[in-house]
């Protein structure tokens, strides 16, 4: 069976190693492209730098993932909007179909307050992306669980045109991943595969390791002809060198081609 989901692997999956790494192993491993985390790495914040990157390896950027992490705050400007536009540019450039980002930190009042206008805006400007909101996790303080994005770390309570479903995200928020998925409905263009035992811990374990979903939902979506796309977003910090990294990588992108319906090219 010919499957054609495409199967990304995010740069951050090779992290402490930097972003030409991650261009390295998808070309290695066969994966049909890389996700671009712009993230604290140079390269990464650099579109004609990491276009070079892929045509060096011959792998498509399949998806730009925007600075929005609390430790991306001040790449490329503290300004969230000049973060979000760029990203979006930067996906133009790339020739990237989707732009994943997430919902506005509590503290960012009016970036939450116009958000849904501008992606409406971003979508009549640049038609040929899409920028996928991803559901985050409530933090545990205590006893109690704090809600650090507004209005809510589960994007469908409010409503946008398209999503990334996170399964980590699912296991840290203790959320029901085929259920968010069902919610989502024909919003969802995009997932990040990865994995998580329990609330409160976002741990990105290679799928399968966990106690997500995570076969049962790329098997429905392939079944059903789900025509959006995966990175493989799973933290290889632990892997201690890049041989152990490599083999996690290459068990991600078999569970995912698996879990599809197809399997790895011969």
């Amino acid at each position: 069976m010919t499957q054609s989901v495409p199967v990304l692997l995010s740069t951050t999956s090779v992290y402490p190693e930097p972003t030409a790494v991650g261009f390295e192993l998808a070309a290695e491993l066969g994966y049909d492209g890389v996700e671009l985390m712009v993230f604290t790495d140079r390269v990464s914040q650099d579109p004609s730098a990491a276009a070079s990157l892929a045509k060096h390896y011959g792998v498509k950027i399949g998806a730009v993932h925007a600075p929005c992490l609390l430790v991306t705050q001040r790449v490329w400007s503290a300004d969230p909007w000049t973060r979000l536009r760029r990203s979006v540019q930067a996906a133009e450039y790339l020739g990237s179909p989707t732009v994943v980002i997430h919902p506005p930190f509590s503290w960012q009042r009016d970036y939450a307050a116009k958000f849904s206008t501008v992606l409406d805006g971003l979508a009549v400007r640049y038609p040929g992306i899409t920028v996928a909101v991803e559901n985050m996790f409530p933090l545990k303080v205590g006893k109690r669980n704090l809600v650090p994005y507004r209005p809510h770390w589960d994007p469908t309570r409010h409503g946008y045109d398209a999503y990334t479903l996170d399964l980590s995200h699912c296991a840290a928020s203790g959320a029901d991943a085929v259920a968010m998925a069902e919610r989502m409905g024909k919003g969802l263009r995009h997932i990040h595969l990865c994995d998580g035992t329990a609330p409160g811990a976002d741990q990105h374990l290679v799928p399968g390791r966990g106690t997500q979903p995570c076969a049962e939902l790329l098997g429905s979506l392939g079944a059903a002809g789900w025509d959006g796309s995966i990175t493989v977003e799973v933290s290889t910090r632990k892997s201690g060198n890049r041989t152990r990294r490599a083999d996690d990588l290459h068990e991600s992108l078999k569970f995912a081609r698996d879990a599809l319906g197809s399997q790895l090219p011969t």
